[in-house]
């Protein structure tokens, strides 16, 4: 074999096995560049799922925050409550001794100047009470309204409206629009209402 074909079979070889070398260097940043893909959407998918539990933690906290809010004004607008139901008695109280004085004006002064006395109480206790919107339920002449009103008997009523208030027993009361306590009344009954059998 001559120094040429030597030499010419070692320049093969080399190239052979530069071309190998190549062949393997691809085939390595092929992969790596296959599993930086399947890293990178790994990461991606794993943000996105990241974002969507920050943001439903945030609605989270916001919903919180405005349950709270409420119930903080609902403290707020009925705290008095239970104070304006001990109060109730009182007013009451002083209406039956305003309405005892009725049809007595000629029983003297003595009478006429405590009814003008219990008159006035009475003005000042539902003044303070509206002050801080406790509102007085007296309902004669209207339709009866189970929201605010409780029905203590049914009376055959020619001149009112059926179903309207002809009578109020004890008159109720409102704070901030909600029912303290609702109004007693007797209700008109309407003529073509069925009569009950009392014997059965």
């Amino acid at each position: 074999m001559s120094a040429d074909d030597k030499r010419n079979e070692q320049v093969d070889e080399h190239n052979g096995v530069d071309e190998t070398a190549a062949a393997e260097q691809q085939a390595q940043s092929g992969q790596a560049e296959s599993g930086e893909g399947s890293e990178l959407e790994v990461l991606k998918a794993q943000l996105q799922e990241y974002q969507d539990q920050a943001l439903r933690a945030q609605a989270e906290m916001q919903n919180v925050r405005r349950r709270a809010e409420v119930d903080v004004e609902k403290a707020h607008k009925f705290a008095l409550e239970k104070f304006v139901k001990e109060l109730l008695p009182v007013a009451d109280s002083l209406e039956k001794a305003v309405e005892s004085t009725e049809g007595h004006e000629s029983a003297g002064e003595l009478v006429a100047s405590i009814r003008q006395g219990v008159e006035m109480t009475l003005s000042l206790l539902l003044g303070s009470l509206k002050k801080f919107s406790v509102e007085q339920i007296n309902p004669v002449g209207e339709p009866f309204d189970p929201q605010h009103h409780e029905a203590m008997s049914m009376v055959p009523a020619p001149d009112a409206e059926p179903n309207s208030v002809v009578a109020v027993v004890q008159k109720g009361y409102l704070l901030n629009g909600r029912v303290v306590r609702p109004a007693m009344v007797v209700v008109a009954k309407a003529d073509s209402a069925p009569k009950i059998d009392e014997q059965a």
